[in-house]
């Protein structure tokens, strides 16, 4: 009956990439060997945290908490989606699919407040290196790591909930490669206003909130660049931060791809391009981008590789 709740015992259809049957193959290997290297990469930069001791840090403290986000993130939705394309069955329990949306915005948020964390430290660390000791304690780091992981949970938490108690009917197919929020209510036979709302307020204060505070940090940072007399002194400033501003503009910039550029007719397509950006390519390219321009993280490469080699004599 089009009017009956059917989510107990239903199944949504996942339309996945607009990808050609002839291409599936190709492509199945690409984001394969994509998830794989995200995950080694990520746990690496964790293991080299671990075991240098040098790397004990607050900035580092943040890094390998952001590894672990993006390797999480990137196994909310990728596995799913290679075997989706392996098998040719699209099918996701409703049970399966309310977890994966769960935990996808649980990550997302982690991501945006990790962001903010190490963008603080970058300040602290800029504009008054001789309170940064003072300041960033490890009480003031666990602090933040725990507020991040509260907030991100209350916020997943909410949509959750409000999202459990709506009917879904007749039409069960999304178009997408994983459960997205806006797809799901789009599919519901009930009132979603309050989805809506609270989509509007706590879903746009997550991604705002967190950003502001990153640009004003990097504001601060830049005032204080500008007033250093020597060019070593600035290289020496970038350096330090360097890294995690390429990894906000990655990551913010396709968020903003997605939600607050005006769509286009091809608006579909478009938004699953830029949600492959900050799902697959960003967990991806993150490893890369703190190991290739961080001295401290190649030393730390170099020292286990050393031990390793040692080890195999």
């Amino acid at each position: 009956m089009p009017g009956e709740n059917q989510s107990t015992g239903l199944e949504f259809l996942l339309l996945g990439l607009p990808i050609q049957p002839a291409q599936q193959g190709m492509f199945f290997a690409l984001f394969l060997v994509m998830y794989l290297t995200t995950v080694l990469g990520n746990l690496l930069i964790i293991l080299l945290i671990r075991l240098d001791s040098r790397l004990h840090t607050p900035m580092y403290f943040f890094l390998s908490h952001l590894a672990f986000t993006d390797v999480s993130f990137s196994s909310v939705t990728i596995p799913n989606m290679l075997r989706s394309m392996q098998t040719q069955d699209r099918s996701i329990s409703y049970s399966g699919c309310i977890t994966q949306m769960y935990f996808f915005i649980l990550f997302t948020d982690m991501d945006n407040f990790l962001l903010t964390s190490m963008a603080y430290d970058r300040y602290v660390a800029i504009c008054h290196p001789l309170h940064y000791t003072t300041i960033m304690k490890e009480e003031l780091c666990t602090l933040l790591v725990a507020v991040s992981w509260v907030l991100s949970c209350a916020s997943a938490l909410s949509h959750t909930l409000l999202l459990a108690r709506l009917s879904f009917c007749a039409d069960n197919m999304i178009p997408h490669f994983f459960c997205d929020l806006a797809a799901l209510l789009e599919l519901s036979c009930s009132d979603t206003s309050l989805n809506e709302l609270v989509i509007f307020t706590v879903g746009l204060a997550v991604i705002t909130i967190p950003l502001l505070c990153t640009l004003i940090s990097y504001g601060c940072i830049g005032a204080t660049i500008l007033k250093i007399p020597s060019t070593k002194g600035i290289w020496k400033a970038l350096s330090t931060c360097g890294s995690h501003l390429s990894v906000v503009s990655l990551y913010y910039g396709t968020i903003i791809g997605v939600y607050f550029i005006p769509s286009s007719g091809a608006a579909h397509v478009k938004d699953i391009v830029a949600s492959v950006m900050y799902t697959i390519v960003t967990p991806l390219l993150n490893p890369f981008i703190y190991s290739l321009r961080n001295r401290d993280m190649k030393r730390a490469l170099e020292k286990l590789m050393n031990r390793v080699k040692i080890t195999s004599q």
